[in-house]
């Protein structure tokens, strides 16, 4: 006897078990997130079984934690080959019934996490809840602090007063030479925010940040690299406009060249940001900070296009939007250089770098190339200070070459 759910899901036979009835609702979700006919059919047939096992183990619906995925999928194994998306389907599931309240929330027990791991958790919760460090801040520090308690602790217990100077040092030194300038001076900020950390918790009477030594800084060392404009036209020109991916990646580049945003800015964009009535936009920057800016003619209608015919319809209010299943806002602003990195690979242009920031820098190089004054280009930038601005005088070389005097004597 053939079950059919919502019209979509045929089913050899009638669900069992204490998910049976809620399966109607978790293919209407699963359905909502632009998930193909036969993602679609894999995840509630995946459901119904694993909800008919639950039931022949006597599992009761408030019950079921986080162990029985992986205990049907060792018991479905024996049987059924298993496939490389089964476990993230049933892990679909289980956060499908975490929202509906159907079970507890997940718990992670602290004593199957490592020593250094309780230690980062400790650490991540005091900067966002605390500090009130941003997320990319707080992803950026994590990982120097693991390699630095890897390194010092190994598998064996955190002992944070057992800290000394010369273990900062040493780390550093090995450290920092493998990174770029930038990562290595990330790599210090992280270890004095970890240290002051520790002191603040009272795991360390001295103040052993002052024992971080200082990365070699010299201010305006390199040049901005920049996309130039005949490189920026080229590839908007080359974006397939006719498709729903293809119009929101060329409204994303507009942001990006006409009006220099950051990645973050763009991947976080919302509907509610845009008034299209007054012609202006505004944007989270760095520290939360809002930014309103007015909404070029040529960008407010890319955005139109890709909203009225490219965008998939979503709850979601980000204004751009995955293109393949599960259809949500992007995770972080490194989806937008994907975007760009791939636009360009399409294109087949070499650009100065693979990133979004070239954008930003491409926009101020151009404004400063027409006249426009460092204070004007922070302003478009959203600098908070001018001493940022002040690298792209480096970039306008032939304004340089005016200003200089000739060689005394003549050319020889």
């Amino acid at each position: 006897m053939r079950y059919i759910i919502n019209h979509k899901v045929v089913l050899s036979r009638p669900p069992e078990g204490p998910v049976a009835s809620h399966l109607s609702s978790f293919a209407q979700w699963v359905s909502e997130q632009g998930y193909a006919a036969n993602s679609l059919w894999q995840r509630v047939h995946l459901a119904a079984c694993f909800s008919q096992w639950l039931g022949k183990q006597r599992v009761r619906l408030p019950s079921i934690s986080t162990e029985h995925p992986r205990q049907y999928l060792k018991h479905r194994a024996r049987r059924v080959r298993p496939t490389s998306t089964d476990s993230a389907a049933l892990r679909q599931l289980m956060d499908f019934l975490r929202r509906q309240g159907l079970i507890g929330a997940e718990k992670q027990s602290s004593g199957r996490l490592s020593a250094v791991e309780q230690c980062l958790n400790s650490f991540e919760r005091y900067l966002s809840e605390e500090r009130s460090l941003s997320t990319a801040t707080i992803v950026n520090y994590v990982p120097f602090i693991r390699s630095f308690l890897d390194d010092r602790f190994g598998n064996n217990q955190v002992r944070i007063e057992r800290l000394c100077a010369s273990d900062i040092v040493r780390f550093v030194q090995r450290a920092a030479p493998r990174l770029h300038l930038k990562r290595a001076k990330l790599l210090t900020s992280a270890l004095r925010s970890f240290l002051q950390y520790a002191r603040y918790r009272g795991l360390i009477a001295l103040d052993l940040a002052a024992a971080v030594p200082t990365v070699a800084n010299w201010s305006m060392t390199s040049i901005p690299r920049a996309i130039p404009p005949d490189q920026v036209r080229q590839l908007l020109a080359s974006i397939n406009r006719h498709t729903a991916m293809g119009r929101r990646d060329y409204a994303v580049l507009l942001l990006l060249s006409r009006l220099g945003l950051r990645s973050s800015e763009v991947a976080f964009l919302e509907l509610d940001d845009i008034d299209w009535k007054a012609g202006r936009f505004s944007v989270r920057g760095k520290s939360g900070r809002r930014t309103d800016l007015p909404l070029p003619d040529e960008v407010g209608k890319a955005l139109a296009d890709y909203l009225q015919h490219g965008r998939p319809q979503s709850a979601s209010r980000r204004v751009f939007l995955r293109a393949r299943a599960p259809l949500r806002g992007f995770l972080s602003q490194c989806a937008i250089g994907s975007i760009v990195k791939h636009t360009l690979g399409r294109a087949g242009i070499i650009a100065p770098t693979k990133g979004a920031h070239q954008f930003r820098h491409g926009l101020a190089t151009e404004m400063l190339r027409r006249g426009a004054s460092l204070a004007e280009i922070g302003e478009v930038l959203g600098h908070r200070s001018a001493e940022t601005t002040k690298i792209y005088t480096k970039v306008d070389l032939d304004a340089l070459r005016r200003l200089a005097l000739p060689w005394p004597g003549g050319v020889r």
